[in-house]
């Protein structure tokens, strides 16, 4: 099997190209190539997929074998990926997901004719509880005090096309999400598991986190994850309606356009390197 390793913040991913590959059982797949010791290592495994709705599909398979719907760093490096290896001449595309259609922008480096940076359209913010999902008897989750192993926390919830639970500390670099994040991911109040992040804001226009993957443990970053922080903050009133998002694999520009309801994403999609196993 040929494949890619690319990387968006350091969130990596295996990509395959299935307009030429055929991947069987990819659940497997990836639990094979993600492990960092006696795979390729990886935060999991990404199939670029012919599609008769958009101009591919992206099938997203998490460290253990489990399917997620979307993945923010993963959806842009499938953009370059289109762009760089020739499936693509356009510098706007779709891109089909389980979280629905995507549409991504392009920037160019005009030396290289390589993608270097990538604004995902990421849609509507889902804020309604039930819908994210999350087994509270109420319409939206906004700094709602729950009690996550006996300890309180005040949480809001988000869902951009996959769970999330964000929680504001007052410190990130000394938080002990190994022990705290599990315990998140696998609470009854979350049916479908959850991603939590735990978020300081510094200002306005700028909030750091740290986010805790289903399926995968603690990442260096996460798209979807830094978008739903966005709306939390919004949400709560800590900041304006753009901001830099710094993770621990760098920094993402996020914007809510409430007018429209559309969720924008910008940051960068690299390759690591390319191979066959």
């Amino acid at each position: 099997m040929k494949f890619t390793k690319m990387e968006g913040l350091g969130n990596d991913y295996v990509y395959v190209n299935c307009f030429e590959e055929d991947v069987k059982d990819p659940e497997a797949v990836a639990i094979k190539v993600s492990d960092r010791h006696f795979g390729i290592g990886s935060d999991g495994l990404i199939l670029i997929k012919p599609s008769e709705i958009a101009d591919c599909c992206m099938a997203m398979y998490n460290a253990d074998g489990s399917r997620s719907e979307m993945c923010g760093n993963g959806i842009r490096c499938v953009g370059k990926y289109m762009y760089d290896y020739g499936l693509t001449t356009k510098k706007e595309i779709s891109v089909e997901t389980l979280a629905g259609i995507k549409y991504l922008k392009f920037e160019i480096n005009e030396e290289t004719n390589k993608v270097e940076m990538v604004t995902v359209n990421m849609g509507a913010p889902e804020l309604i509880a039930k819908n994210i999902p999350v087994a509270l008897d109420q319409e939206q989750v906004v700094d709602k005090p729950v009690f996550i192993d006996g300890v309180k926390y005040n949480i809001t919830c988000v869902s951009m096309g996959n769970p999330h639970c964000i929680t504001f500390v007052d410190r990130t670099v000394q938080f002990p999400i190994e022990e705290i994040g599990p315990k998140f991911e696998s609470n009854d109040l979350f049916p479908k598991r959850v991603n939590a992040e735990f978020v300081k804001v510094l200002n306005r226009k700028e909030a750091v986190m740290r986010v805790w993957e289903r399926g995968t443990g603690e990442t260096l970053a996460c798209g979807t994850g830094a978008c739903a922080v966005t709306v939390a903050c919004i949400l709560n009133g800590f900041t304006d309606d753009e901001i830099t998002v710094h993770l621990l694999g760098g920094d993402l520009r996020v914007k809510w356009d409430r007018q429209a309801n559309l969720v924008y994403m910008t940051g960068p999609a690299k390759v690591v390197f390319d191979g066959v196993i």
